[in-house]
């Protein structure tokens, strides 16, 4: 007995909480879908564009609610000047722009029924958009 607990009960116990410790381990060391090459978006949503520019290119995301929008360098690395700008029609223009290494945004906007145009720029060259998603 111990602890009024069968020893039995206790070894069992201690040896899944053993295996539990070591499943816990090996997800944290090795992280959900760490055998893919892509990773995550930071835009919530299903992507619904990409439009490519000479030095990056423009990613728009879109959920029922809220669009959501990147810029990605073609060159990650050194600081370079970005923006990335989103304005649902009718609404204030979400931006974000300054010096970054690899992206510039998100910015997401509420568009729910709504058309938005986008643009964005990466080291002086960039795209925008008319009105889209509508």
């Amino acid at each position: 007995m111990f602890g009024g607990v069968p020893v039995a009960v206790v070894r069992r116990l201690s040896a899944y909480l053993l295996a539990l410790a070591l499943a816990v381990g090996v997800l944290v060391v090795a992280g959900p879908g760490s055998g893919t090459a892509d990773a995550a978006s930071v835009c919530h949503g299903r992507p619904t564009r990409t439009i490519g520019f000479a030095t990056g290119e423009l990613r728009l995301y879109r959920t029922r609610q809220y669009v959501c929008a990147l810029a990605v360098t073609k060159r990650p690395g050194p600081l370079q000047q970005m923006s990335v700008s989103l304005q649902p029609r009718g609404g204030r223009a979400a931006v974000n722009a300054g010096r970054f290494t690899r992206q510039a945004g998100p910015v997401t906007v509420h568009a729910l029924n709504r058309c938005v145009r986008a643009s964005a720029s990466v080291a002086g060259r960039g795209t925008s958009t008319g009105w889209v998603l509508c």
